[in-house]
């Protein structure tokens, strides 16, 4: 048996097994002020972010109600996915877990063993390879699996679909949308600034996170033919002194702003939805920066439910479930891996100084 035939080694499943359902696997999100203080805490369980930082994020979903919409987002997409695949006479059940809050990935395992789903294929909602994006879920995967037991199914990921050519077409729509509120393009005063969650350097350094970002964004950029693209980040959530992913979006904006640039386009390209990211630090934050500086500001839409990335769903489904060899990609970077090797996207955390005695 292929001992990478599946995400973890805690169950042993073998490739002629199967699949016979399908897992959307993603963040989770409160859905009401009192969810907010515990849903960060399992967010930010074991990591080294200051208190202070996580009093700041929990006031901006108190912000909105003390609701992030990823939930909501989750389940229309899943609605979405459920039709596209019905269309294309393929019948699975879907299934949902999310990593820190309700449906936690246990449950929707313990569901699918209830219900002798023995081998599943699961889908991120993450489009780029890091720890936090691909690792940690197969990682929270593996725990789940512990904790349900013997019964839990075996579950497998389809690849990351970041160069995937419905994902390209989903993303060039949303910009090109964005793009017509402006009157004339391609301009030296217009700059189009694809953002995506910063990361830790020493999670950076380990993983094909930044490369995947920049060869989608190309992808996008020349797609529609505009040449004033930069590739930015935003959320970052760490201690001060831990190097992080940059530049900001909103100290970039400051910068082109003094240097002539009056017109910004945010494609919030790492992120598939618009959750508390995007409307906080993008629709909020960015937004009324550029109204204090006096230019001109457009955030693009997500894929969300985009028909071309519910496509793209779907065929990285089928590729898995019938076992297509042919694995769209474009650009330069070729089809990403179906199994993730053993030591892909590592995180090898910093050592905290051993306590004085």
């Amino acid at each position: 048996m292929n001992p990478r035939a599946r995400i973890s080694g805690h169950f042993s499943m073998t490739d002629d097994t199967p699949f016979d359902s399908i897992l959307l696997v993603s963040f989770g999100g409160p859905e009401g002020p009192e969810d907010v203080m515990p849903f960060l805490e399992n967010v930010l369980r074991g990591k080294n972010v200051p208190r202070d930082r996580m009093l700041e994020v929990a006031e901006h979903y108190q912000h909105f109600g003390g609701v992030s919409p990823i939930n909501e987002q989750n389940r229309t997409l899943i609605d979405a996915l459920k039709t596209e695949l019905q269309r294309a006479n393929i019948d699975v059940p879907v299934y949902w877990g999310n990593r820190n809050w309700h449906p936690l990935l246990p449950d929707a395992l313990r569901q699918m063993a209830a219900d002798g789903r023995r081998r599943a294929l699961a889908f991120f909602t993450s489009m780029f390879s890091c720890y936090s994006g691909c690792r940690q879920y197969r990682e929270n995967i593996a725990d789940a699996q512990k904790e349900v037991g013997t019964g839990a199914p075996a579950v497998q990921k389809v690849r990351m679909g970041f160069n995937h050519p419905r994902f390209i077409e989903a993303q060039v729509k949303v910009v090109e949308e964005a793009l017509d509120q402006f009157d004339a393009r391609p301009s030296t005063d217009l700059r189009l600034l694809f953002t995506a969650h910063s990361i830790p350097m020493s999670m950076a350094d380990h993983c094909r996170y930044v490369l995947q970002l920049r060869e989608t964004a190309q992808l996008v950029a020349a797609a529609i033919g505009e040449p004033n693209w930069e590739l930015v980040y935003q959320s970052r959530s760490g201690p001060p002194q831990q190097p992080w992913l940059e530049p900001d979006i909103c100290d970039r904006i400051e910068q082109l702003a003094q240097a002539g640039v009056k017109r910004f386009v945010a494609v919030p390209i790492g992120f598939i939805s618009d959750h508390m990211e995007v409307l906080y630090d993008l629709d909020t934050e960015a937004r009324d920066l550029c109204a204090n500086l006096g230019v001109d500001w457009v955030r693009a839409g997500t894929v969300a439910t985009q028909p071309a990335f519910v496509t793209m769903i779907r065929e990285l489904i089928e590729e898995r479930l019938l076992a297509r060899q042919e694995r769209p990609a474009l650009g330069d970077m070729g089809a990403s891996h179906d199994v993730c090797p053993v030591d892909c996207c590592l995180y090898p955390r910093p050592q905290r100084p051993a306590a004085r005695t």
